[in-house]
């Protein structure tokens, strides 16, 4: 098995799968003012016209200075450190297996650089398991060259996962022209490969972390050779810029197409250029076995070899030997290599909501009890939680979450709606919880899920749901947190129903052992009403490194209690108000705008507001980078300008006071 008929047909099976916003027609392509993730061939173009949405464009003639979309497709976040935290149970290890996901968040053309309106989307969050990720697609037909949006590479850095951008070769029956790969490794009269140092500036441009290569067209021994001296000198230029190469197992070293499903002599001088091979479908449990054996014999990690895992239609019903990948004794013998895992969304129904979505995603990753303290099944299916250690960056204040995922049914503020148009943008995600959900109880598990019909500010909060009959500690972070003399923890909250008894529960300290609980301090909150409302907890009976973050409930009978934001900090300091916004391109009610940052640390986001005639705000969109796009506006009844408002958000998600531009129609 092999990534080729699938990676050809990718373009439509996505747009199938992917409600996206109409591709503009070739008349009106030239001002189509929504930009879109950049993709292209390595040089010449194919012949004949593109089709609908899609734009030909050629690597070697692209500069950053007159790329009119970089502004929006550059990422803002820097990639965060994370610390390994006791495992959750006791047969997840650290310092072994890493997971690398390949996923299609859309179609390689027309994929919105911002996010778009609608809910549907694979709104990934369990990126504690997660190692490296890359941007997966291309296709013969709109471009070969993938850098990653923005929305995707800006999520990934906040949970400290590197973010790659994919190079598709494809085989010739199916649309691949040996001319593309023989571009992509041309010399210069030096000697050098322009194009990996060109591959070097689309990463730094856009802020990803690197490149996936998938040479999948079939040459001779001499493209062979030019191929392994392209990777070497795109790994050497990458890695004076902190940037990563993963290499496919397709092409060999004489030129040749022929997947391994292993490391051996015909690609081991492959993986001897680049960080890292992800392997064939077609393993077996002797060719990991003696991959990883020969990976050490090289100095290299057996766990920098992903064994490729295809899930793409089967999910957690595919059948995978794990024990020969991550046994539950002994040494894990590679690391696991997930492609299209994007499944968890893609096989739902049409009419499945943001909540089924996240049931599916958590049933992939952490198994059937939703409890990585207790993973399992279905079936033979081994959940990522019960191998792999996961991995948290909460480690500095000031820290707050409102639970939001990165997509939503509408837009709250303060526990109002001020936008009711379904979204999503992965940018806007918070950190989230890394142990979805650890509840430790003696009676009846409640149900613990984000939802998505209320929120305090976002598109989602938490919600605890089911009958209370004994204490119930749901642990939701794992982090490294100083504590000050003037540290407090906040927490907004609110009862659905009954009459929940919320407490806050800290520990200072590790557990004693994997899957064990941590010894907890408790501190009563206020009583919660129907309302939303805010209790703040000095910590000033503490000291030293909070380690968990939780809440513990007790009360009887069937509860709803809902979680709107959590926050540790000291203090609490407004950011500045942006400046210089301005409109920098308009046709019709499609405004594309710009501004600059003020002075003093970057905000966590910002937000774009329009002040409609009656003096409310409505929520046009949210992003991580100094440029946006809003599409689709018409004025308001005897309207002759609108306004628009800018705003910083903090850490906090305290708001600067706004921007504000005029647009006449």
């Amino acid at each position: 098995m092999n990534l080729k008929r699938r990676t050809v047909l990718l373009a439509g099976a996505a747009a199938a799968l992917t409600p996206a916003l109409p591709a503009p027609t070739a008349s009106a392509a030239a001002r189509d003012l929504r930009p879109y993730a950049s993709y292209w061939y390595p040089d010449s173009l194919p012949s004949g016209t593109p089709g609908p949405g899609i734009t030909w464009r050629s690597l070697t003639t692209w500069s950053a200075d007159t790329d009119p979309d970089l502004a929006f497709n550059a990422a803002s976040v820097p990639l965060a450190a994370r610390f390994t935290p006791t495992p959750a149970n006791t047969t997840a290890r650290a310092g072994q297996a890493r997971i690398q996901s390949l996923v299609s968040f859309a179609p390689t053309s027309a994929n919105p650089s911002q996010g778009a309106p609608t809910a549907d989307y694979y709104a990934l969050t369990h990126w504690a398991y997660l190692d490296e990720l890359v941007f997966w697609g291309g296709s013969a037909g709109e471009g070969l060259i993938l850098a990653p949006n923005s929305p995707v590479v800006d999520v990934a850095h906040r949970h400290g996962v590197p973010v790659l951008g994919t190079v598709f070769l494809p085989p010739a029956a199916y649309g691949g022209q040996l001319t593309w790969t023989r571009e992509l490794v041309r010399r210069d009269t030096c000697g050098h490969y322009p194009l990996a140092a060109r591959l070097v500036e689309v990463a730094r441009a856009h802020g990803f972390d690197g490149w996936f290569l998938n040479a999948e067209t079939g040459g001779d021994s001499a493209l062979g050779a030019a191929m392994l001296g392209f990777v070497t000198e795109l790994k050497a230029l990458g890695a004076a810029q902190g940037l990563r190469v993963t290499w496919y197992d397709a092409m060999t070293v004489n030129g040749t197409v022929a997947w391994q499903g292993a490391l051996n002599s015909r690609n081991q001088a492959f993986f001897q250029a680049a960080d890292a091979m992800f392997l064939d479908f077609r393993w077996t449990r002797s060719a990991l076995a003696s991959s990883g054996a020969l990976a050490g014999r090289l100095g290299r990690s057996r766990h920098a070899l992903w064994a490729g895992v295809d899930v793409e239609s089967g999910g957690t019903g595919t059948a995978v030997d794990w024990d020969a990948i991550v046994p539950t004794t002994g040494a894990q013998v590679t690391s696991i290599g997930f492609y299209r895992p994007e499944w968890t969304r893609n096989h739902l129904p049409e009419d499945h909501t943001p909540g089924d979505f996240h049931t599916a995603d958590d049933l992939f990753w952490t198994g059937a009890s939703r409890d990585p303290s207790r993973p399992a099944g279905p079936g033979g299916w081994r959940a990522p939680a019960l191998s792999v250690a996961d991995r948290s960056t909460v480690t500095a204040l000031p820290f707050a979450t409102v639970f939001n995922t990165g997509h939503g049914l509408g837009w709250y503020e303060n526990g109002e709606v001020t936008s009711d148009t379904p979204w999503n943008h992965l940018g806007l995600q918070d950190r989230l919880p890394s142990r979805r959900w650890v509840v430790r109880t003696t009676g009846t598990r409640p149900t613990v899920a984000f939802d998505f019909a209320d929120a305090w500010r976002g598109g989602s909060s938490l919600l605890v749901s089911g009958t209370l009959d004994a204490p119930a500690v749901l642990d939701l972070y794992a982090v490294r947190l100083p504590i000050g003399p003037g540290t407090v923890v906040e927490l907004t909250h609110r009862a659905d129903a009954g009459a929940p008894r919320p407490e806050l529960a800290l520990a200072t300290a590790e557990p004693d052992g994997p899957g064990r609980a941590p010894t907890y301090t408790c501190i009563p909150l206020d009583a919660p009403g129907a309302d939303w409302q805010t209790t703040t907890v000095p910590l000033s009976g503490l000291s030293g490194t909070l380690h968990t973050l939780a809440v513990r409930l007790t009360g009887r009978g069937e509860t709803r209690w809902r979680l709107g934001r959590l926050a540790v900090r000291d203090t609490a300091t407004a950011p500045a108000a942006p400046v210089g916004l301005r409109i920098t391109d308009a046709d019709g009610g499609d405004l594309r705008f710009a501004w600059e940052p003020a002075p003093g640390p970057a905000p966590r986001h910002y937000e774009l507001h329009r002040v409609l005639p009656d003096g409310t705000r409505r929520f046009l969109g949210g992003t991580c980078q100094r440029a946006h796009y809003a599409g689709g506006l018409a004025p308001e009844r005897n309207e002759s300008a609108a306004r628009f408002e800018l705003r910083a958000v903090g850490e906090l998600y305290n708001v600067s006071s706004p921007a504000a531009v005029t647009h006449r129609w």
